[in-house]
């Protein structure tokens, strides 16, 4: 029997993309974010995101089937992200992480990636 996936701990799909949803939400009215998405509609930005996040965490590999390696600093480097954007990236975030009422284990275990990961992509000052 295999073990369970952090994915399927969580509760898969659904919670994956309510907490994306979410995210988005807050990033469509985020006057600092908002123009880091050039794309007029967020929704394909939402879809890569989490199909990204569903991949990390044990479920389907739809992002790298069809995206390749996810390459993040590189497919992020043409925008400025600075700390100040990190910052209002994770209180976004975070309303997603509150919003799937995780236990307190998987909670602390996604939000210390995220922290992590948006840490990682700061390659401006602000």
């Amino acid at each position: 029997m295999s073990e369970q996936t952090f994915y399927d701990a969580i509760g898969g799909h659904d919670t994956i993309k309510l907490i994306v949803d979410t995210f988005y939400d807050g990033v469509a009215t985020d006057e600092l974010l908002r123009p880091l998405y050039p794309e007029e509609d967020l929704g394909p930005a939402n879809e890569r995101f989490r199909m990204f996040l569903e991949q990390y965490w044990g479920g389907p590999t739809t992002y790298s089937d069809e995206r390749g390696h996810p390459r993040l600093r590189m497919r992020h480097a043409p925008f400025a992200v600075t700390p100040a954007a990190r910052d209002r990236w994770l209180v976004h975030f975070r309303e997603g992480l509150d919003r799937a009422d995780l236990s307190p284990e998987h909670d602390a275990q996604f939000w210390a990636y995220v922290q992590h990961a948006a840490q990682f992509m700061v390659n401006q000052a602000d």
